[in-house]
């Protein structure tokens, strides 16, 4: 909005539908200095990165951020200037990363929910012998899961929409074109 006061005294104009919280929390593509996707982050993060000298912004918004010196174009894809060498890439076994990974659908019964609606299931339960692990553990609707019990799906019926795997980096490219949708601006980078 133009002229609204932000946090340290800093405005924010805005030539797109965006109120300056939610601009300051939309995605941004990070590619390595080899122009290789390697995250994303918040427009927060990159404006950071970028004032540092870190990075450099390779695609831009329309929207800009001021301070009371300067006025900086929001950034959509930075470009880090110095190669960063990343590790083989794992994610930390949580309940939030179970739902990114099947993307907040039951993979019992194929329904979206929103990640308050759904619990996580041990596809072999834990009193027989399944264990807490990406190949074992799937996002699963309430009614599902009570379906289901103790049991495992073959005997109750149930048919997994596909078989749980570990994040991998294809998985991370994966989440990365599906945020990428929404932008243009990211698709010649990820290698459609």
């Amino acid at each position: 909005m133009p002229g609204s006061e932000g946090p340290a005294g800093s405005r924010i104009h805005n030539s797109l539908p965006l109120r300056r919280a939610s601009l300051m929390q939309e995605p941004v593509l990070v590619l390595n200095a080899t122009y290789e996707p390697i995250n994303v982050t918040a427009v927060r993060r990159a404006m950071v990165l970028m004032l540092k000298g870190v990075a450099q912004a390779e695609e831009l918004h329309n929207a800009e951020v001021h301070s009371s010196a300067h006025a900086h174009r929001v950034p959509s894809v930075i470009r880090l200037l110095a190669y960063r060498h990343i590790p083989q890439q794992s994610r930390a076994l949580s309940r939030k990363n179970i739902l990114l990974r099947d993307r907040n659908t039951c993979q019992f019964c194929g329904q979206v929910f929103p990640g308050s609606e759904l619990t996580l299931d041990h596809v072999i339960p834990r009193s027989r012998g399944g264990r807490s692990s990406w190949e074992n553990l799937v996002a699963c609707c309430y009614s599902c899961n009570n379906s289901k019990g103790d049991r495992t799906p073959e005997e109750v019926g149930f048919k997994l929409a596909r078989r749980p795997r570990p994040f991998t980096l294809h998985t991370s490219r994966q989440l990365m074109r599906l945020i990428g949708h929404r932008d243009e601006r990211w698709r010649k980078y990820l290698f459609y």
